[in-house]
């Protein structure tokens, strides 16, 4: 394959990238000018080569390419092949160039003609998209650590405001990785299979909840499921989140991680204590525990204390915060599942609004899942409007601050309890709904459940007419 010099052609290399100097030697950025030209010759020259492409490099990544007069062309003939009824080929590129008055602009027709010389085969055109990507990443990291060194050595701000931008700035360099997913059906059959046989012979495909009935409607906490739990304040969102990553963690032994924004990890314990041995929550807050009561809170204390339960109180996290603790909990221990308690006190500074900072929190939690490949649940608060109805349950369009959640989430679940509304009404004592409002791959419903608030705790009572609740004891711990 021909190497054509840049200088033969009447465009002077710009430069993107400010070169760097060490050691008294100026250090171009990386590129590969051979390979974005092969690039552009080979989608210049057919059609199905932009197809292969575009999953690898796409518009909004076009900065890739090195040169802006390559980025440039590249943007056309993105255009060319969103217009199914135009051809592909030198002529029609060129005449497009002109009719848009940007044929000189990318280095003429003698130009065109040397990219077009210079690729040996359109059906490499993937791999030349790949190496372009790999130097435009590259380019993209030593950008992102220079800003991040800038304002270390500027010290202007606090060290967790640097480390905390620097993580968010890591994430957007990292989140652009694509392509090499796209694989044969056969493949994904062949996992689906080797589940099959990979369960606990109760049914489930993932992370049960302990609670039966809505184990039976989701089979389980899918791997790298957005599950979002929400309600109005004072209908046991933390009761249930907790009561769920207790479960996962003493009776399924599976190892899970509760971030709480909200509450202390020592309220947290007298929570999952007292839940577990069976005593009122606020015995032991006023110290007015019996005798066998404070046994029996030793008891489940030396039962619980081995149970691969992780707490993170660290209050107002950003995002990129609980990404981080995430993985590194994740590299010591098989991580099965993280709890968020509760996604609207997390942070994302420098978001223009509540909206897109809420949106921006919603997404990074769905590619944490994705990237630990667990089940992601959170914890989140519902607004006012279901106060102001008749029927007083909640609905999706209660998510507050943002329907990014909504979007984002693969199962909603709403929390209500009917005698919150009606504290008189002695019938309402206990009842409880979990209201399934989304699962994108399963049936929504009720699951009715019984809370007990002296304990804190949600249980099991039946599922409803078109599913039957398994033998389960009423008071089974969390």
């Amino acid at each position: 394959m021909p190497s054509p010099s840049v200088n033969q052609t009447n465009i002077q290399r710009p430069a993107p990238s400010s070169p760097s100097r060490r050691g008294g030697m100026e250090r171009i950025p990386p590129q590969d000018l051979d390979a974005e030209m092969a690039l552009l010759g080979s989608m210049m020259m057919s059609r199905d080569a932009i197809a292969e492409v575009v999953p690898v490099i796409s518009r909004s990544t076009s900065h890739w390419l090195y040169r802006p007069d390559h980025q440039k062309l590249f943007e056309v003939l993105l255009d060319l092949f969103d217009d199914p009824t135009k051809a592909i080929d030198l002529v029609v590129v060129a005449d497009e160039l002109r009719r848009r008055d940007m044929l000189e602009d990318v280095g003429g027709y003698e130009h065109m003609i040397q990219l077009a010389e210079s690729f040996a085969d359109w059906a490499n055109a993937e791999h030349y998209a790949r190496i372009v990507r790999d130097k435009g990443m590259l380019r993209d990291l030593i950008r992102c650590t220079g800003e991040i060194a800038d304002s270390a050595y500027t010290g202007a701000e606090e060290a967790k405001d640097i480390l905390d931008r620097a993580e968010q700035h890591i994430f957007e360099v990292t989140s652009h990785r694509v392509g090499g997913r796209t694989a044969h059906l056969k493949e994904a059959l062949g996992r689906v299979i080797a589940r099959l046989d990979d369960h606990d012979g109760g049914g489930l495909t993932g992370l049960a909840s302990g609670l039966h009935g809505l184990d039976e409607l989701t089979s389980g906490f899918q791997a790298g499921d957005l599950i979002v739990v929400a309600a109005r304040p004072s209908m046991g969102k933390t009761a249930l989140g907790l009561g769920m990553a207790a479960h996962a963690a003493f009776h399924e032994r599976k190892a899970v991680i509760f971030f709480s924004m909200e509450m202390s990890a020592d309220q947290l314990a007298q929570r999952i204590i007292c839940a577990h041995a069976g005593v009122d929550a606020q015995k032991l807050r006023r110290r007015r525990t019996n005798e066998e009561e404070n046994r029996d809170l030793l008891n489940a204390c030396a039962e619980l204390s081995d149970s691969p339960l992780y707490v993170d109180d660290t209050p107002g996290m950003t995002a990129t915060e609980v990404r981080s603790a995430a993985r590194r909990i994740a590299k010591r221990h098989e991580i099965k599942a993280v709890y968020i308690d509760y996604l609207q006190l997390m942070h994302w500074p420098g978001a223009e609004s509540r909206q897109i900072e809420v949106s921006n929190i919603s997404r990074s939690l769905k590619a944490l899942g994705r990237e630990l490949n667990v089940p992601i649940i959170a914890m989140a608060q519902l607004n006012r409007m279901a106060e102001g109805r008749a029927d007083k349950r909640p609905q999706m369009s209660d998510l507050r601050e943002s329907g990014a959640i909504e979007q984002d989430a693969d199962v909603v679940l709403l929390i209500h309890r009917e005698e919150y509304y009606h504290p008189e009404k002695e019938e309402l004592r206990g009842q409880a709904e979990l209201i399934i409002a989304k699962q994108r791959n399963g049936p929504t419903g009720i699951v009715e459940l019984h809370f007990n608030k002296n304990l804190t705790r949600f249980t099991g009572r039946h599922v409803g007419a078109h599913y039957e609740e398994a033998a389960r004891p009423a008071d089974a711990p969390f």
